[in-house]
């Protein structure tokens, strides 16, 4: 005769299959497409980025400049790890068109993206729509870790690869990572070693599991004093529930439940007073609703950047349009 328990976990895997077409009720509003008159950016890239402290490994990244950038002023600048899931105009997140929408219309500062995929070995694949890495590469590794490998890769190999060709603000308050389910749990690894580099974290679908050990985190956030993160959570109620069946016996492992570990990171996080913000939805293990919702949690994000609020002067409040800087003419003959 079966438990009480057993029937409840059968309950509940049955209600999360059937669940999976609550995904299909997050589709891209306007801030996520292109509209005529709005300063389109470039996308620069594939680029390649080898590594030593990820021994043989290289990874492409692509990088956005916004139209609006100016080479004599620091632009802000935010990390996207799965880089080709957030660069992809066909995709669920389409980021460098939420971009070019919300600075045109001063909702988030001038902000340099950089979309950087996980590594991988000459006989390793690179990541792909198809496939973002973990049966291919050197993704399970990197961005499941709680070690400061990867964040040495972003600030010791990445930055300054980035900072030869385009002015990056130096203040940490101007720079954000992000990333979803593994890669979100990089992202907030990286601000959480390195405060002093990354204070704004987005994380959407967060592995925040006992895939290597990240069932940990909301334990160390109460043991340790807060650090100055600004954070956003994202997740779905049908997200993975750590239910497994095996021979038949259906079995619950609450670490490797990925909706219970995000609750339990914001419980932690509001009760350390963290600045923090999150949404739970209905869906699955699906970039749907992170997508639907990225342009509303840029804005919460950057909420505060600074901008000169003067009732006699509007010129911070238009649109931001791309400056036509003068030509020098050309020397006489």
């Amino acid at each position: 005769m079966k438990t009480l328990l057993t029937l409840t976990l059968i309950f509940l895997l049955t209600t999360i299959t059937q669940a999976a077409p609550t995904d299909d009720v997050y589709t891209l509003g306007p801030d996520s497409t292109q509209h005529p008159g709005t300063p389109e950016g470039k996308v620069v890239g594939p680029l390649t980025l080898p590594s030593n402290i990820f021994p043989e490994t290289t990874r492409n990244y692509w990088i956005y400049i916004p139209a609006q950038y100016d080479a004599a002023k620091p632009a802000c600048l935010m990390i996207f790890q799965d880089g080709q899931a957030f660069v992809n105009p066909k995709g669920d997140y389409r980021i460098p068109w939420v971009f070019d929408n919300l600075i045109y219309r001063r909702e988030m500062p001038i902000t340099i993206a950089v979309f950087i995929n996980p590594g991988h070995t000459k006989d390793q694949k690179e990541s792909s729509p198809a496939n973002w890495g973990d049966s291919i590469n050197n993704r399970p590794t990197e961005y499941n870790e709680l070690n400061d490998k990867y964040s040495k890769l972003i600030i010791d190999e990445l930055l300054p690869a980035i900072k030869k060709d385009y002015n990056i603000s130096d203040k940490p308050e101007d720079r954000a990572i992000a990333g979803a389910s593994s890669g979100a749990i990089c992202a907030f690894t990286v601000a959480w070693h390195r405060p002093d580099q990354f204070r704004k974290v987005i994380s959407t679908i967060g592995s925040f599991t006992n895939i290597k050990g990240g069932h940990v985190y909301p334990d160390l956030i109460l043991k340790e004093d807060p650090k100055p993160i600004r954070i956003y959570l994202q997740d779905g109620l049908n997200d993975n529930r750590g239910l497994r069946n095996r021979n038949g016996e259906t079995t619950y492992d609450a670490t490797r439940d990925w909706h219970a570990q995000n609750i339990k990171m914001a419980a932690a996080l509001t009760e350390k007073k963290y600045d923090l913000n999150y949404t739970w939805g209905i869906g699955t293990h699906s970039n749907k609703q992170g997508g639907a919702i990225m342009p509303e949690m840029l804005r919460w994000l950057w909420r505060d950047y600074p901008r000169v609020d003067d009732p006699k002067d509007p010129a911070e409040r238009m649109l931001m349009k791309v400056e036509q800087k003068e030509q020098n003419p050309a020397p006489a003959k």
